[in-house]
């Protein structure tokens, strides 16, 4: 069902960042109005499928539904892996949004935040959905640019700036001036893999197979992005022991977690490396001074801004809010016709 059914005579424009883990929504002039798990649960019955629960209810569902129920993230890798259930959740979390923005109902345009590397299908899809979903139009903007808009980087002046923006899917790594990427790269790499590893980690020194939602919950508390002397802070975690089948508890330490992330620390490591190598002169000299600005979840693993300056050899800064850079980017971009400029058709 279109948005220009549902709404009535003025209309609301919104930018949103969907992202792998969460999406947030900007309303114009309102700000972000919804921020929420990417988590969508559904029943299929005789074929066709029923949402259950959508967002914050979805992702307690996470790993514990009956059979039948299935609770999921219909984007992986930063795009959609799902274009129907993707619909039905961007739909949902548009209709959520401008009931909460004040907004009467009458569609607007859609501003969507996407990686730097997607591919013409995946833009497609997130256009289809999007559009699908009740937009009346649809932009897009690049993420990188979004985050370094939402961070308050100078991306309007012929300055270099470089942001590295660490979602759940993807690291977006840019090097931006007068508007414009001057270097792009993308690896899918975030929030996501650091859990996988965790994971990984746990099943093969421990014996003990945790969820998602628990590896998150030790990275957040015990994650680092460095190596330290000792043993350093502890975690009692619980799951299944993988030698008797029975539930089972163990106790981690911030050593093990260090060493479990190291592949995707070094990754990104990597990935800022190539972007610093491939950089014009003149815009690697104003990095020099400018320094590297940290967005995204992924931006709170601790000690990942000293991991990236040993390497570098250049200021690491996280920014103010790394979590809602890029959703207050894509946002101000709707709203300034400064930033007329970054936005392009889907």
């Amino acid at each position: 069902m279109k948005l220009a059914r549902l709404f009535g005579s003025v209309g609301h424009d919104l930018a949103i960042d969907l992202g792998t883990v969460n999406t947030l929504v900007y309303a114009r002039n309102k700000g972000i109005v919804l921020d929420e798990p990417s988590v969508i649960a559904f029943e299929t019955i005789g074929g066709i499928r029923q949402i259950k629960a959508v967002g914050n209810e979805a992702k307690l569902m996470l790993g514990k539904t009956p059979e039948g129920v299935k609770a999921v993230r219909p984007l992986r890798d930063g795009v959609i892996a799902d274009i129907d259930i993707a619909e039905q959740m961007i739909r949902h979390f548009v209709h959520k949004a401008a009931d909460g923005s004040g907004f009467t109902r009458r569609a607007g345009s859609i501003v969507i935040a996407l990686p730097s590397g997607s591919t013409k299908v995946e833009r497609r899809a997130l256009r289809d959905a999007t559009s699908n979903a009740g937009a009346s139009r649809v932009q897009l903007i690049e993420e990188p640019m979004a985050a370094a808009i939402g961070a308050g980087l100078p991306v309007t002046e012929p300055r270099g700036a470089m942001v590295v923006d660490i979602g759940g899917g993807t690291t977006e790594v840019a090097v931006l001036s007068l508007q414009g990427l001057a270097y792009s790269g993308s690896v899918r790499v975030g929030g996501d893999k650091m859990d996988d590893a965790i994971v990984s980690f746990v099943r093969r020194h421990q014996n003990l197979l945790i969820g998602e939602i628990t590896a998150e919950r030790i990275k957040q508390g015990i994650g680092r992005a460095t190596p330290l002397d000792g043993v350093g802070e502890t975690m009692v975690v619980k799951g299944r022991d993988l030698v008797n089948g029975r539930p089972g508890e163990i106790e981690v330490n911030e050593v093990m977690i260090a060493s479990a992330l190291r592949d995707p620390v070094a990754q990104i490591v990597g990935a800022v490396m190539k972007a610093l190598e491939q950089t014009p002169p003149e815009l690697a000299a104003d990095i020099i001074d400018e320094g590297i600005t940290l967005t995204g979840g992924g931006a709170l693993l601790r000690f990942l801004d000293e991991a990236l300056a040993h390497a570098t050899g250049l200021p690491v800064k996280v920014a103010d809010h790394p979590l809602t850079c890029v959703a207050l980017g894509a946002g101000r971009a709707l709203e300034d016709p400064v930033y007329e400029g970054v936005l392009s058709a889907a």
